[in-house]
């Protein structure tokens, strides 16, 4: 190992409190650190080279490095790297607010920006309760409905709607009460079945929430098509349209949680296209950029947005802001960003691979510790358990998820488990061979990890 890798890694042990991580275990660990990125690869300060097959923690979209993003980070630093939006506007977040208009679900046409897919969920939840204060029916609506398995961030209010136990447990005495309908298929969903059912009856205890609640309910949140931290969960075909209806029959707003689904992660622009729902509020970050800063935005309706019209001292106005609210470096990334996905037809190229990938993934079904493959558009989830005919899974202390993760990296790819389920998310951009070369690797992994 290099002097110079020896001495960043004593360095960031000594400094760098990591996230989501136990750093009394990395304090002892073999370290990578990533000095460079080359298209679909990840390059560490030794020189060895990783496929991505995380797309950077599910934001890149497009490949590391690309000039036509790059360029535009430049250009814009060239003329001014950031103003606030107190009662200034600029440039970038204009011209990108007016795409971002033209492209989402019909009726999103106002845009409020943040910087992470956590703060755009709070702000979602926050413009919902002031929404329903500040009309003649919302007096009374202060709680939400969101799903077991929900992961919307680490906020308090984020946090709130979320249902993963890892996630919030420890803080639940400072959160506030959330009613929690079951999503189909989910780990955690009391009326899991058949994945048909299994929908129809989700929907019916939904109904049955919105009937009970409807009248105090502010909104519902949903990660739309595809729970991510719940363990890559997919809803089946019907489902997001089921509560989208529901939601318009008993007057309740719909938040869209698109964070990790937006931006062709599932083979569509964004998931609520699948099956033409257009919700209230939509909450969208990570791919935002292509990767390459962190920006986020909420959009809602015009409806929504008329809420907030006031005289000044009736004090309507939405008070909330962050100091980079609109930042015009993230903006200009974000647009370049949109360009390529039109210039480069991304959703058209996408088809092919992710038939590809169907097709690669089902040699895993036949494995003794796989338990479930789960899987749609370039994002899937390969759940290992300890016994396949009954599902039970493996203990926590076994890690066999991480184990996996780790021989992966031996072999020159980076990807990441939620507990014991193999998660792949690579870049959009990823080529055939790559993504050929990514699945073999997994699938050696599980075998040598689990005895399969």
């Amino acid at each position: 190992m290099k002097a110079r890798t020896k001495r960043l890694i004593a360095l960031d042990k000594r400094h760098v409190w990591h996230p989501f991580t136990q750093m009394k275990e990395w304090e002892t660990a073999e370290n990578l650190v990533i000095e460079r990125g080359e298209g679909n690869y990840l390059i560490d300060t030794e020189g060895r080279r990783y496929l991505d097959g995380a797309a950077s923690l599910w934001v890149n979209v497009h490949g590391h490095g690309r000039r036509e993003i790059d360029a535009a980070i430049k250009t814009q630093m060239e003329r001014i790297s950031h103003s606030t939006l107190l009662g200034l506007a600029n440039v970038p977040s204009i011209e990108l607010a007016g795409r971002l208009a033209a492209i989402t679900p019909k009726g999103l046409e106002k845009v409020f920006y943040s910087d992470s897919g956590s703060t755009a969920v709070e702000i979602a939840l926050k413009l919902a309760f002031q929404y329903q204060g500040q009309t003649r029916k919302g007096n009374a609506k202060r709680k939400f409905i969101a799903f077991t398995g929900a992961y919307h961030g680490d906020t308090f209010g984020s946090m709130s709607v979320g249902e993963i136990d890892v996630f919030v447990k420890k803080y639940r005495p400072l959160l506030f009460d959330c009613v929690h309908a079951p999503y189909p298929y989910c780990y955690r969903c009391p009326l899991r079945k058949t994945r048909r059912g299994c929908g129809l009856a989700c929907l019916d205890a939904l109904e049955g929430i919105l009937k009970k609640h409807h009248g105090e309910t502010a909104a519902c949140i949903i990660e739309p098509l595809l729970q991510g931290a719940a363990g890559m969960i997919t809803s089946p075909p019907g489902f997001l349209i089921g509560v989208r209806r529901l939601t318009k029959k008993y007057e309740c707003l719909l938040i869209a949680d698109e964070v990790a689904t937006g931006f062709g992660r599932t083979g569509y622009m964004f998931a609520c296209e699948k099956e033409r729902v257009s919700p209230d509020i939509l909450c969208l970050a990570k791919g935002l950029t292509g990767g390459c800063m962190p920006l986020a935005a909420t959009m809602t309706t015009t409806e929504i947005y008329n809420a907030f019209l006031g005289e000044y001292h009736e004090y309507k106005a939405f008070f909330h802001g962050h100091t980079y609210t609109g930042n015009p470096l993230g903006c200009a990334a974000a647009i370049a960003n949109l360009k390529l996905f039109e210039t480069g037809r991304v959703m058209e190229r996408m088809q092919p691979k992710i038939k590809l990938l169907t097709g690669l993934l089902k040699r895993f079904k036949k494995l003794p510790r796989v338990g479930d493959v789960r899987h749609i558009g370039l994002a899937a989830g390969i759940e290992l358990v300890k016994d396949k005919k009954t599902k039970a899974p493996y203990q926590s202390a076994e890690r066999a998820g991480h184990r996996v993760c780790m021989e992966a990296r031996k072999r020159g790819l980076i990807i990441r488990p939620l507990g014991d389920t193999v998660v792949i998310m690579p870049p959009l951009s990823i080529k055939d061979f790559e993504l050929e070369r990514m699945i073999e690797v997994v699938y050696g992994c599980i075998r040598q990890v689990t005895g399969g």
